[in-house]
């Protein structure tokens, strides 16, 4: 959050990656899931307007953070409205939690123009009742309950990884996709619990290798409940360049060949996957994650770095294997 003046501030919040991990709970029964940022981010820029009563936003259809805009201010005493423009690199409906960005980055922003500093607590108050929400507004990893909008765990950081991933081509309406719960047995429950445990301890000491364990045992529990195009394809492809696993955007259209460090690193490897998934389709693109440089809430944004690296790819008459 930065303030630019009387009444204005701006505001950032990176996006997530799918999940790590998502499932349900057995102590409690409640949904989670354990966040991986990337570098591609939402930005709001907020100023107040104490002669207007309402808050408009660009674009329009950003409704829910005009609505949030305006809960904010009215919890402050301020009875005036102002106008909200938001930029994001976030494409929406992939499940790279674009709409979670927008929010966030929009309570930055009128914070900042409040003067109030607003915690990761306050934003999970104000966020409740709009729709559920991925923990972006958390520096690094953390496990989330989604549908309540509430912390359960802080989990730490990983160095920046990078991500080759399959857009399978649509969109998801996130919120829907949320409303209905997913039946789950007990024994899956208990599944869940051990591979957060597991998954905890892996992103504390750096075991990349676990933590892209756990990441494929996800996707492939949750593609027993919504099969995944091209699953098996991703997986082969993952081996053939002995990727760490795969990360799935649980309530979205990518699936990723996850790799360690930058992508530069991996030039041949990304080529591959890239080159691979030419037979799909859908599109191909290049994501990075956060390392502990996100803890700063000034974070530089290198999306534009990695949306020079995206590689659309038409749709083709090839083979479409199944989960």
């Amino acid at each position: 959050m930065r303030e630019d003046g009387a009444g204005a501030g701006v505001g950032v919040a990176n996006g997530t990656f799918g999940e790590l991990l998502q499932g349900v709970l057995p102590e409690n029964d409640l949904d989670f899931l354990v966040t991986f940022p990337i570098s591609r981010s939402s930005v709001a820029e907020f100023h107040l307007a104490p002669a207007r009563r309402t808050v408009e936003v660009r674009p329009p259809h950003k409704a829910k953070s005009r609505l949030l805009a305006e809960r904010i201010l009215r919890a402050h005493g301020h009875q005036g409205g102002g106008s909200l423009h938001i930029t994001t690199t976030l494409p929406e409906g992939k499940g790279l939690a674009s709409s979670s960005a927008d929010l966030v980055a929009t309570a930055r922003a009128v914070g900042g123009a409040l003067g109030v500093r607003l915690t990761e607590q306050d934003i999970e108050l104000f966020l409740r009742g709009i729709e559920p929400s991925d923990g972006v507004m958390y520096p690094g990893i953390v496990a989330f309950y989604h549908r309540e909008v509430r912390l359960r765990e802080r989990l730490g950081f990983l160095p920046p990884l990078t991500i080759v991933a399959h857009d399978a081509g649509g969109m998801v309406d996130t919120v829907r996709f949320n409303q209905s719960r997913k039946p789950r047995g007990e024994a899956d429950k208990r599944e869940y619990a051990r591979l957060l445990r597991v998954l905890a301890d892996a992103v504390r000491s750096g075991d990349l290798r676990t933590v892209g364990d756990v990441s494929t045992r996800s996707a492939v529990m949750h593609s027993t409940l919504s099969p995944r195009g091209h699953f098996g394809d991703l997986l082969r492809i993952c081996r053939d360049v002995d990727g760490l696993g795969l990360v799935l955007a649980h309530s979205g259209t990518n699936l990723g060949v996850l790799l360690p460090g930058d992508a530069e690193e991996h030039a041949d490897a990304v080529e591959y996957v890239e080159k691979s998934c030419a037979a799909f389709t859908g599109s191909v693109s290049v994501y990075r994650s956060l390392g502990p440089e996100s803890a700063r809430p000034d974070a530089p944004d290198r999306s534009a770095e990695h949306a020079r690296r995206e590689s659309p790819i038409p749709p083709s008459a090839g083979h479409h294997s199944g989960t």
